[in-house]
């Protein structure tokens, strides 16, 4: 018993360090067109049984290899990568969404810099699990003073009413919206598998289920079950679609992060299927073997010549391995297939700026701007487009983008010294003088905002 209280006080303790150190936004985001609008499609329907705007709702994947997913403010759930690694399914995923959906009409807070007590979703104990798995569990003896153990009661029991709540309102988010319950009991049921896997046991008199952040794995699925299978929804299919496209991006996923030979052990040449060729493809890049990577390529735009994902993969790939003008075409292609795409076409004005052509400069400059109409939140295509106003020699215009870049990575001092640089070169009331000026008033804010902040510590 004293082994699994050490073990919750240390998860407790490393929730509030790590994301009070962590923030949400400071972690890797991982950006792809593919891959947001399947999660879009996955979660619309969700939001939308959830009271929620599906227009202000939004799933963001995290660069991150740990099995977790969280809320951290506004109508956004974040997703790791390692989450989406680990599903079984498309309708998986859904279930994790629409537990932290649950979080966020919940009201639930997350951690505020006051060091107020706060929502942190880490789904199930897998944080746990992975301490104890590496003996940090036996290290955290020490951690806790006298005073911090009321303090930590507190969050645990908080944290665990939160879950309960996040697991009942996700049940009804899933049965509003039609969408089987299946996935999100497969996927506790996984979680409870890690826990044997690691040697903690969810079951047993050693186990205190008061000393835990989330209610036990087991007792989550035997509630969930009975709320899950009354539903009209749980016998329905699951959508073929939605699980073919989930395949797709989990392939793609898995030969873009994980280790390149892990991947070509799960994907071997043996299988021709799209999701293996995918996953081969971004293997074989990251490894720098551009042949391979093509040839894998060339066979998925074989199979579908239509597909922007697999042109903007071509491009892509073309364009890496130094070859920007032979990566025009399929980048041209693969903006115009899918509609114009923010991020496929931000590539493509990527690749038009890399020929180092002057004559390819205007049309960069639409092919951004219009990229960034749609989506202002891409830094790079931010240096792009301002790498366009540079050597058309429009200054103002370059600070502009400068701006706009730092105002978007949260550097308000950049920001703000180039949002006044451009001002002065622009003509006033213009929209771009008007953007210009919003930029510096809210970096000046910041930047003061900052500063009262750190005298106040």
């Amino acid at each position: 018993m004293a082994r699994i209280h050490r073990l919750a006080t240390l998860l407790a303790m490393l929730c509030l360090a790590l994301f009070a150190a962590r923030p949400a936004l400071a972690q890797s985001v991982l950006r792809d067109a593919e891959t947001e609008a399947l999660l879009a499609d996955m979660a619309n329907p969700l939001f939308k049984a959830a009271g929620l705007s599906p227009a202000s709702g939004q799933v963001v994947l995290i660069g991150d290899p740990s099995i977790n997913a969280f809320v951290a403010g506004g109508q956004i759930v974040y997703i790791n990568a390692g989450l989406i690694d680990a599903a079984d399914s498309a309708n998986q995923v859904q279930g994790v969404i629409a537990h932290e959906i649950g979080h966020i009409i919940g009201g639930h807070a997350v951690f505020q810099r006051d060091g107020g007590y706060g929502n942190i979703s880490i789904l199930s104990l897998l944080l746990g699990a992975a301490a104890m798995a590496a003996g940090s569990a036996e290290a955290g003896t020490g951690i806790l003073m006298a005073g911090q153990r009321a303090a930590i009661g507190k969050y645990l029991a908080y944290s665990r009413v939160q879950e309960s709540s996040a697991d009942a309102a996700g049940a009804r988010i899933l049965n509003g919206a039609g969408v089987t319950g299946k996935g999100m009991i497969g996927f506790f049921e996984k979680l409870t598998q890690q826990m044997h896997q690691y040697g903690y046991y969810t079951t047993g008199p050693e186990v205190d289920p008061f000393a835990q952040t989330h209610p036990l794995s087991q007792d989550r699925v035997q509630t969930l079950t009975a709320d899950l299978q009354n539903a009209p929804s749980w016998s329905k299919p699951l959508d073929p679609d939605l699980e073919r496209r989930f395949k797709r991006v989990q392939a793609k996923l898995r030969g873009y992060a994980n280790d390149p030979k892990a991947t070509l052990r799960i994907y071997p040449k043996t299988d021709t299927s799209v999701p293996a060729h995918y996953a081969r493809a971004y293997a074989y890049h990251k490894s720098g073997y551009p042949e391979q990577a093509a040839a894998e390529t060339q066979a998925l735009v074989k199979l579908a010549p239509t597909d922007p994902y697999f042109l903007e993969l071509e491009g892509q790939i073309l364009l890496e391995s130094g070859q920007p003008r032979s990566a025009l075409e399929p980048l041209r292609k693969a903006t115009q297939l899918s509609n114009n795409a923010p991020l496929i076409a931000s590539t493509f004005g990527h690749a038009l700026v890399a020929t180092e052509d002057k004559a390819n400069l205007k049309e960069a400059e639409r092919v951004l701007r219009d990229s960034l109409t749609r989506d202002r939140n891409n830094p790079f295509a931010w240096i792009n487009l301002g790498t366009v106003y540079d050597r058309l020699g429009d200054e103002p215009r370059t600070a502009l983008a400068t701006a706009e870049r730092a105002n978007l990575i949260g550097d308000p001092r950049t920001a703000l010294i180039s949002a006044r640089r451009a001002m002065g070169g622009l003509a006033q009331g213009s929209p771009d003088w008007v953007r210009a000026q919003d930029i510096a008033m809210v970096s000046e804010q910041a930047m003061k905002d900052d500063k009262r902040y750190r005298g106040g510590r």
